[in-house]
């Protein structure tokens, strides 16, 4: 157990040590770190060795020379040089955020990125400049376009979100996989199974053997429905951005055989284009959805983002759990 202040000094401290700038380092402690407080542990403590290895394989640039294309008023194309994710998406959904302040509408694709956490971090970061925003990422293969035999599309997350009327932002963050393959590759580190009916062995069989699951092919949720969405974020975030799509982004476990090339394209709103009492609306459009009758044993209809947003709040003053094997990793990455 450890205190997030005394958390984030360790992971700077190791970013630092690994070549990169002190805000660049803290830009990466601070998602990882959000991870950890909303209780999205795979997207957490559980990648920072990895990041690292990627780092000291010169896969991921330490010291990326990023490119900013003005394209208009609205639209602006990053290239990040391979840069960490985070620092990429970073700057994008800044830039996302300023456009659409300036304009009404943010339009910023990204291509030589790679892994960026949580899009629901970013999200989040427009939502509270009073926008609404779509982030779209694509990743390594894990699932199988509906009626082939090989994984080709990854785990791809739709994530979208809105201000309330309340401090609680909604925001939708969900992988189209029926899990997101962290918590499967964090179920393999630390021994754990996981659900049945989320994953094939490399057989094709039902497995809850996590270790198997990441040598098989991932369910996507509502069968080619879920299939038919991973495909449009590819298009999105990889085939329009420049980054790579088709199943060509690498894995950052287990292949650095070079850069990941991945794209990100963040999309931003002012929610008054057409209506000048958005608030109100989406104020009255949630109250009517929680009005409804509720099935035995609810007590509250969520909209997406309360149980994420409570957990943080819980979380925020806590010491972090660290399981002993990750807590093993950070020991040697801060020796």
């Amino acid at each position: 157990m450890v205190n997030g202040k005394k958390l984030n000094q360790i992971i700077v401290k190791i970013f630092k040590k690994n070549g990169l700038s002190t805000n660049h380092s803290i830009i990466c402690s601070k998602a990882l770190i959000n991870a950890e407080l909303v209780g999205a542990h795979s997207h957490g403590l559980a990648r920072l060795k990895m990041y690292c290895d990627r780092i000291q394989k010169k896969v991921i640039n330490p010291k990326p020379k990023i490119k900013i294309k003005k394209i208009s008023q609205s639209i602006t194309q990053i290239d990040a040089n391979n840069s960490i994710g985070f620092v990429a998406a970073d700057i994008g959904i800044k830039k996302a955020i300023k456009n659409a302040k300036k304009t009404g509408i943010g339009l910023v694709g990204i291509k030589n990125s790679g892994h960026y956490g949580l899009s629901g971090y970013y999200a989040e970061q427009a939502v509270k400049k009073n926008l609404i925003v779509f982030c779209f990422t694509n990743a390594p293969p894990a699932i199988a376009p509906h009626g082939a035999k090989k994984s080709l599309f990854g785990t791809n997350p739709i994530c979208f979100g809105t201000p309330t009327s309340s401090k609680i932002p909604f925001i939708l963050d969900t992988a189209v996989s029926v899990i997101n393959r962290g918590k499967i590759r964090l179920a393999a580190k630390i021994g754990k199974k996981i659900p049945k009916g989320v994953a094939l062995d490399k057989l094709g069989k039902d497995t809850t053997d996590a270790k198997k699951a990441l040598e098989g092919v991932q369910l996507p949720i509502a069968g080619f429905r879920g299939s038919g969405l991973a495909w449009m974020v590819d298009i999105l975030s990889g085939v329009m951005t420049g980054g790579n799509h088709g199943g060509k982004v690498k894995d950052p476990f287990d292949d650095f055989s070079g850069p990941q090339n991945i794209g990100h394209l963040f999309i931003t709103m002012k929610p008054n284009l057409f209506v000048g009492n958005y608030s109100e609306r989406i104020k009255e459009n949630i109250k009517r959805i929680k009005r409804l009758p509720k099935i035995k044993g609810v007590k509250e209809i969520l909209y997406p983002g309360q149980n994420k947003y409570q957990r943080y709040k819980k979380n925020l003053n806590k010491k972090i759990n660290i399981p002993k094997n990750i807590a093993e990793d950070l020991k040697k990455l801060n020796a």
